[in-house]
């Protein structure tokens, strides 16, 4: 696939920056709200988006719901921790030279690497250049110091991981976040892929705030998005 075309095809993924007033836009908003009420006695400020599997839209239900929670005034950083197949830097058409790996490894500052959009509030910080060691390097203590600065920096940390049943990166990063969304695709997920999903956050004591099934279709040409609460 030509990279021109790849981006294109992410871009478009973009809903709720593109069309702001269509259904599906109108689903995230609803998401957000209900992530903002998951929990009265804690306020949710990391939050991990992950799958069971490849292919079931948690990269774009996690740039949208960046754009949704910026779109309410919200400082908000998405940061693309999938670091064996990042994607954030095609959807929002950027390079990605430099990200979190260069910020983890202490050769660039956060506030230098973290790139402000075309939508106000919201900064995206890609992955950068794929180490050899992810897992580990998200279990650092670099990390966790990272983690404790971006909240300084930042009202709302989205993480995009990689699928839970692939690799441990999104065990390690729920168990440090203050909530995790579990993204399940119609007709594409099987269930007991998402039960062995759910048992893997629970496993590492992860707060799971709900599931949010994509692509069933309700008609033709649209698509549901449904957040259900654990």
């Amino acid at each position: 696939m030509a990279p021109k075309k790849k981006m294109f095809e992410h871009k478009r993924k973009l809903v709720t920056r593109l069309n702001p007033k269509s259904p599906i836009s109108e689903q995230y908003r609803t998401i957000r709200t209900n992530i903002q009420f998951s929990s009265v006695d804690k306020e949710i400020r990391t939050l991990v988006v992950t799958s069971s599997g490849p292919t079931e839209g948690k990269s774009t239900t996690v740039a949208n719901l960046a754009v949704v929670f910026a779109q309410q005034g919200k400082s908000v950083l998405l940061i693309d921790a999938d670091l064996r197949k990042p994607t954030a830097h095609y959807t929002f058409n950027l390079t990605n030279t430099f990200g979190l790996t260069t910020v983890l490894t202490k050769q660039m500052e956060l506030r230098d690497a973290a790139v402000k959009t075309e939508e106000k509030n919201l900064f995206i910080l890609t992955s950068g250049p794929i180490p050899p060691n992810p897992a580990e390097l998200l279990g650092s203590k670099a990390m966790e110091e990272f983690m404790e600065t971006v909240k300084e920096e930042f009202d709302i940390i989205l993480f995009d991981t990689p699928p839970l049943l692939t690799v441990t990166d999104a065990q390690v990063l729920a168990n440090r976040s203050d909530g995790t969304i579990l993204v399940v695709s119609s007709g594409r997920t099987e269930t007991d892929a998402a039960v062995k999903a759910k048992e893997a956050l629970t496993s590492v004591n992860a707060t799971i705030l709900g599931v949010v099934l994509n692509n069933k279709k309700v008609k033709e040409g649209q698509y549901y998005y449904y957040y259900g609460g654990k």
